[in-house]
């Protein structure tokens, strides 16, 4: 069992912390928000800091899952400065590779080892304990850090040099945005033909169209839900990401910059919290209109 910290307990984190609590290791978290470091302690029975530093003081491994590279540039430099040597940092956000790279050397600077861990799965994945975690890293670091990392996982993979698990997230992202976007305009296109979605789902669910989002959204998309956790606001700042990355290397990304412009339309129809299934939204607006 190990000593470990959390910082950050949105949607993701809260569950994740919990996980860690749940199998025996001992936990601190911290939380911008006091009141939902209050809220976990309540509810896992665990330990909450008031600070960051009284957070990592004693921790062997310093968990966060935040926003956006300007929250992990904050207090990833807090962090550092109050873990100690041989301790390692890992980083469950979606931010951008370059930031990876970065605190790697910062961390190796100061004895600290790092690991960039994004996480796929969603909330639901965050509360069932099963997520997949994409890590970029020293093999020696990710071999220390996997067992822990169990608690909440249910694969983690090793993907390469600090930045590549970012790097594999922003791919992961890619080929959701384009998953939910063909599911959206085949179940609005049923429709249209007077189809019955549930059987035309029953079958071609069977075949090589096949995949979770038809699984586990189609239902819900159809009846106009969007209330399952990933929020387009998340989606837009990953895709955000992506599309700045490809930038850089040359990649182009047709489709994933027109579904980013897809999501600025659910957004401008009040969508910034709905969940990526939403995309369907705006194929069906002048009919909800």
């Amino acid at each position: 069992m190990a000593q470990c910290a959390f910082l950050g307990l949105g949607v993701m984190g809260f569950p994740m912390a919990g996980h860690l609590k749940s199998t025996g290791h001992d936990v601190v978290v911290w939380n911008r928000t006091p009141a939902k470091s209050d809220k976990w302690a309540e509810e896992f029975s665990g330990q909450k800091a008031n600070s960051i530093e009284d957070a990592v003081k004693n921790a062997r491994f310093v968990f966060m899952c935040l926003g956006d590279d300007p929250d992990v540039q904050t207090i990833s430099a807090q962090a550092l400065n109050h873990m100690t040597k041989g301790s390692v940092l890992v980083d469950h956000t979606t931010a951008s590779a370059e930031l990876a790279r970065t605190l790697q050397i910062e961390a190796g600077n100061l004895g600290i080892g790092f690991l960039d861990a994004p996480v796929s799965g969603g909330q639901a994945g965050a509360e069932s304990g099963q997520l997949a975690i994409m890590c970029g890293g020293d093999q020696d670091v990710f071999d220390t850090v996997e067992p822990v990392m169990e608690a909440y996982a249910k694969a983690s993979s090793l993907i390469g040099p600090a930045g590549s698990g970012q790097l594999a997230k922003m791919v992961n992202q890619l080929c959701i945005a384009g998953v939910v976007q063909g599911l959206s305009e085949g179940l609005h296109f049923a429709r249209k033909a007077g189809l019955d979605a549930e059987k035309v789902i029953g079958a071609i669910s069977k075949g090589a169209a096949q995949s979770w989002q038809m699984e586990n959204r189609w239902q819900t998309m159809v009846a106009g839900e969007f209330e399952h956790g990933f929020a387009v606001d998340w989606m837009r700042k990953d895709l955000r990401i992506a599309l700045e990355e490809a930038r850089r290397n040359g990649a182009q990304l047709p489709v994933g910059a027109l579904v980013d412009q897809f999501y600025a339309e659910v957004q401008s129809m009040g969508g910034h919290r709905w969940d990526t299934s939403s995309l369907i939204a705006r194929l069906e607006r002048d009919d909800l209109d």
